[in-house]
């Protein structure tokens, strides 16, 4: 019988066994409860045993997983369609067996971004007016975007200056003007961020800033000083008027939607400072290193991975719910569906064959209690399977102490309730049924500190990556973006023609072109 064949049987041997017997299991929490830098992962509900783990250790012997996870911290050209290395845990001293000229040439990186934002933050960096930089307005998007207002949003309490960090993705407008309002040119700083420099949506902003700045300022050389670039290509950034003291690098082994941990991230370090950042760094290098050395059964990320194979290819769980509950980690749901469905929304395999099998389930969610008056009724007593990941704080600094009681005591109700659900006793409240049995998994952080968040985004990253390796595709690269990019193309030149033509492959694209022309006519 096949590996696949066994666990749809063990689906089948478990599918009437409740949550709350499975965890009668006295040696449960040794085996599906792991404590790693300030951070507590329970998967005691999740709705598997040890028999059907063990299947699944051995589904992750035969994907080779301990020789690609190997080849990863090495640095081999894992990423096979664009032939790079995947080397982001460099970044945080977390791959020691590179060579050390890259290691040397991180940390000097690393001392340059700190220089720049401790300079912010101290006022001794100023604009072209001798005035103190007190405004910061990123531009970027995508993971030039996600995972810097995260950490800006997640560690905000640990923010020691008054500056007024502000973040621009999207190439609507109101995005922009919006962050431009009330802004004086002599006191802001725009930081472009784009490891290709070639991002429409980022650059289209960069210019409309840089456009509003010199149109308010008069003086092309004061861009030198309101103007840095984090950038893979420095010849495109200096093309843009950016000097090379303002430009941070980022290497070609470093993917977008990890890159969170080099200069990316410059917006927040201004925030949080150096140091601060560097305890993000080191509870995601604690990770790596649990990751890279832990045997199968005890490691982390490994089997938070198979557990979520288990919940989609084999119960079948068509969605991933992240709910935050803490208000500070309400971006979290938008980081994570950039990092896993960019990562494992793939239907080839790493050698470019169709798959036979799925992957990647709709990963989305949002932040608690808020969701219990929005969506929580259909994860309770809707049809759609899905798994839960619930994220929690156990303290924080506020004196608000009946708040975060509630706070957590709603986290765990909920947790309870999708686990375990609600049998009425009388056929006449049918009604009030709660299902239950849906997978969740609980992530307690003691408090959200900078090493805590650190090691909760590096958990998620490998797991990422196990997955990725578990469905054999490469979890790296991002072709399915690239079409509508093309599409994108001549249809702006169609909406932009003084005369109207036919240049849309679609007729049903053409019909609308006609009719956003004629909104666009004085």
């Amino acid at each position: 019988m096949s590996i696949w064949k066994t666990l749809h049987a063990h689906r089948l041997r478990l599918h009437n066994l409740s949550t709350a017997s499975l965890c009668k299991d006295a040696s449960r929490n040794d085996r599906l409860t792991f404590d790693m830098a300030g951070c507590h992962f329970d998967l005691t509900q999740q709705r598997i045993d040890q028999d059907a783990l063990d299947q699944l250790f051995q589904l992750a012997d035969r994907a080779n997983l301990d020789h690609l996870r190997h080849a990863l911290f090495a640095g081999d050209k894992i990423n096979l369609s664009e032939d790079r290395a995947v080397l982001h845990m460099a970044l945080r001293d977390g791959a020691p067996n590179i060579d050390s000229a890259m290691i040397a040439d991180v940390k000097s990186v690393r001392n340059k971004l700190y220089t720049c934002a401790e300079g912010i933050r101290s006022g001794t960096r100023r604009g072209y007016t001798n005035k103190p930089i007190r405004n910061v307005v990123h531009i970027g998007i995508g993971g030039s975007h996600l995972g810097p207002e995260l950490i800006t949003e997640a560690l905000r309490e640990y923010a020691t200056t008054n500056l007024d960090i502000r973040f621009v993705a999207n190439i609507d407008g109101y995005d922009l003007s919006h962050a431009l309002k009330s802004l004086d040119p002599e006191t802001t700083l725009f930081i472009v961020a784009s490891k290709s420099f070639s991002t429409l949506e980022t650059l289209e902003n960069a210019r409309s800033a840089r456009a509003w700045f010199l149109e308010r300022t008069c003086n092309t050389e004061a861009i030198a000083k309101h103007f840095v670039g984090i950038t893979n290509n420095v010849s495109a950034a200096l093309e843009f008027g950016l000097s090379n003291d303002n430009l941070f690098p980022v290497w070609d082994w470093v993917g977008g939607r990890y890159s969170l941990w080099s200069a990316m991230s410059l917006p927040a370090v201004i925030a949080i400072g150096s140091q601060n950042f560097d305890r993000l760094l080191e509870g995601a290098a604690r990770v790596d290193s649990h990751f890279a050395a832990s045997l199968a059964s005890e490691n982390l990320p490994l089997t938070w991975a198979l557990a979520g194979i288990w919940n989609y290819n084999v119960l079948n769980c068509q969605s991933l719910a992240v709910l935050s509950y803490d208000q500070r980690l309400r971006l979290l749901p938008d980081y994570l569906q950039q990092l896993e469905m960019e990562s494992n929304g793939k239907s080839v395999d790493r050698h470019g064959k169709a798959l036979s099998h799925s992957t990647m389930p709709i990963l989305w969610g949002g932040c608690g209690t808020n969701g219990q008056h929005a969506y929580h009724q259909l994860l309770h007593q809707g049809t759609a399977a899905f798994a839960a990941d619930i994220i929690m704080v156990a303290k924080d600094n506020l004196s608000l102490s009946t708040h975060r009681n509630w706070l957590n005591a709603n986290a765990l109700a909920q947790a309870q309730a999708l686990a375990e659900g609600f049998e009425p006793e009388s056929q006449q409240e049918i009604h009030k049924t709660v299902r239950g049995k849906r997978p969740v998994s609980i992530v307690l952080l003691d408090n959200l500190g900078p090493k805590q968040l650190g090691a909760l985004l590096a958990v998620y990253e490998h797991k990422v990556f196990c997955q990725g390796a578990l469905w054999d595709i490469n979890s790296f690269d991002q072709w399915g973006v690239e079409l509508g990019k093309t599409l994108a193309g001549p249809i702006y030149q169609s909406l932009s023609a003084i005369e109207a033509n036919n240049t849309a492959s679609s007729a049903v694209t053409d019909q609308l072109i006609r009719r956003l022309r004629k909104h666009s006519k004085p």
